[in-house]
């Protein structure tokens, strides 16, 4: 039997079925306008645009194959977001700096939509708001889960501010700082290590190792995350 796959790309399946392969036009208005706040715009717009994807994958996934491990889905899923964030690198890498900003923004939206499905996988409902704060987390944006939250606070503070006034337009150091964010967010490090994307004759090579090493990181940290029982947090006055 052939085995379920996640899409590769939006254009595989009809537009209301699955969510974009790469970051929409609207989110990259929002995370230009707003760098400092980047990773946080991502996580929110990444579990309301690709949570409902992952959902009904697993559900197609067990319908099909009832009996199949969450390791094993687990495994699927790593694999293909793994060379999906193998091509990108190659593609972007000889793109010069704006491919190589436009390239870790892509980056961090396959890295989501694998830690989406990762979660479904193992049972972890991919919709919640709570699976935002989990993407900053095991990307390392923030160290604990409480100031993620604080942080997401504050994005979607930011972006409802911004709908209601429009968003400011961004200056060039500003994209430049945009790329910063978004490669920390995505692992790819430090801007000495996305800048080099950009050397000639390297850029593609750099891409490739760089983009897939990451996710590959990210999948390890996410799996070890989700295989382990989730106690529920408790309520206001339980547990004092």
């Amino acid at each position: 039997m052939t085995e379920p796959q996640p899409p590769a790309a939006a254009s595989e399946e009809p537009a209301a079925e699955g969510g974009p392969a790469e970051p929409p036009a609207g989110l990259w208005d929002r995370m230009k306008s707003d760098p400092q706040y980047a990773p946080e715009h991502l996580a929110l717009e990444a579990v309301r645009r690709l949570g409902p994807e992952a959902k009904r994958w697993v559900e197609l996934s067990r319908a099909r194959q009832p009996g199949v491990p969450p390791d094993e889905l687990a495994r699927r899923v790593t694999r293909r977001f793994v060379n999906l964030a193998r091509l990108s690198g190659a593609v972007s890498g000889a793109a010069g700096l704006p491919g190589a900003v436009v390239d870790v923004g892509v980056l961090a939206w396959t890295q989501a939509r694998m830690v989406l499905h990762v979660a479904a996988a193992y049972g972890i409902e991919p919709t919640h708001n709570d699976r935002a704060t989990d993407l900053l987390v095991l990307q390392k944006v923030h160290k604990a889960a409480e100031t993620a939250r604080l942080a997401l606070g504050v994005a979607a503070g930011r972006e409802r501010a911004g709908a209601l006034f429009g968003q400011p337009v961004a200056a060039g150091r500003t994209f430049l700082r945009l790329g910063v964010k978004l490669a920390q967010m995505a692992g790819v490090g430090a801007a000495k290590r996305m800048v080099a994307k950009v050397v000639p004759g390297a850029g593609v090579v750099f891409g490739t190792w760089a983009n897939s090493a990451a996710t590959k990181d990210l999948a390890r940290r996410t799996q070890a995350l989700y295989r382990q029982p989730r106690l529920p947090r408790p309520r206001n006055g339980e547990g004092t």
